[in-house]
């Protein structure tokens, strides 16, 4: 498949007058969360917020910082959200991907916003239940097995 790369501005929303970053990103469905380099976060002013532990490819855990917030835009969408201190390139995961609703297209070896919402960011904030549940039963009772 190679590697899919975008183009994202990165900025700090709690420092108004501070100019963004624009970078090249590692589009990752693999990874979970924005990782970004050292130099980042020092450029855009970032917060540590916490360390936290992150399992790597190979396996290996790690302590890293956990800083923010980041405001991520891509094309015509954005999002909030914090960024592991990690590595020496800025690595976009599922998450923000996500959050934005953008897509992987491995044919043409790029990052877009989804085609089927190209105006506006779609998400889904809750599941369905199960067919054949009630939309709505009282609580901690179901009428169906399987259902919640």
């Amino acid at each position: 498949m190679g590697l899919i790369r975008g183009t994202v501005e990165l900025l700090n929303p709690t420092v108004p007058g501070l100019d963004g970053l624009t970078e090249q990103a590692l589009a990752d469905s693999g990874a979970v969360h924005l990782c970004i380099p050292e130099h980042i976060a020092i450029q855009l002013e970032l917060q540590k917020l916490e360390m936290r532990e992150v399992t790597l490819a190979d396996g290996r855990r790690r302590s890293v910082p956990y800083m923010g917030p980041v405001e991520v835009r891509f094309g015509n969408r954005r999002c909030f959200t914090g960024a592991m201190v990690l590595g020496n390139e800025v690595l976009l995961g599922a998450i923000p991907m996500e959050d934005m609703d953008l897509v992987l297209q491995p044919n043409l070896q790029r990052l877009s916003v989804n085609p089927d919402s190209p105006n506006i960011p779609q998400s889904v904030a809750m599941a369905a239940p199960p067919s054949g549940c009630p939309s709505r039963a009282p609580a901690g009772r179901s009428s169906s097995p399987g259902c919640s």
